[in-house]
């Protein structure tokens, strides 16, 4: 028996030797063995202890490779340094700001214009519906909203 355990040793040691850490190596050296005893079922193996070694350093490699395409990264998981998408105070404030400064633009405009602008970028409504509904020409929609958008555009200049 002191032959299998020499060569179980002579696997560890080399993994070892390769940085492994002890508790990975047994299970390194664990598993080297059980691919000895199915490739033995098989064929026929020389030198069980360089086919162990051989088996413990590559299930190393394999094991380092995997490692270093996904390393494990604890800060990935640490919720206080996530970014957030969400507005800052400031941008809320600004915003708002905004919002304000474009409402009041939107009040100074004339009634049946602001009701024509509304009606196409808030409603979504189309030219012809509007005109239907406002009793003008698709022509004279179009050049409302174009207007309005125009002012509304000068009004928020700056801002």
């Amino acid at each position: 028996m002191t032959a299998f355990t020499d060569m179980l040793r002579k696997a560890r040691t080399a993994v070892l030797r390769r940085g492994v850490p002890a508790d990975d190596a047994e299970d390194l050296v664990q598993e080297a063995f059980l691919r000895l005893e199915g490739y033995e079922r098989e064929h026929a193996v020389r030198s069980k202890e360089a086919f162990l070694v051989s088996a413990a350093v590559n299930l190393s490699v394999d094991r380092a490779r995997r490692a270093g395409r996904a390393p494990f990264d604890a800060s990935v998981f640490d919720l206080e340094n996530i970014p957030s998408d969400l507005a800052g105070p400031d941008e809320i404030l600004s915003g708002r700001a905004r919002l304000e400064r474009l409402q009041e633009g939107v009040a100074r405009l004339p009634e049946k214009t602001r009701r024509m602008l509304i009606a196409r970028r808030i409603e979504g409504l189309n030219y012809r519906a509007i005109a239907d509904r406002e009793g003008s020409s698709v022509s004279a929609v179009e050049k409302q909203v174009a207007r309005a958008t125009l002012n509304l555009m000068k009004w928020m200049d700056g801002w």
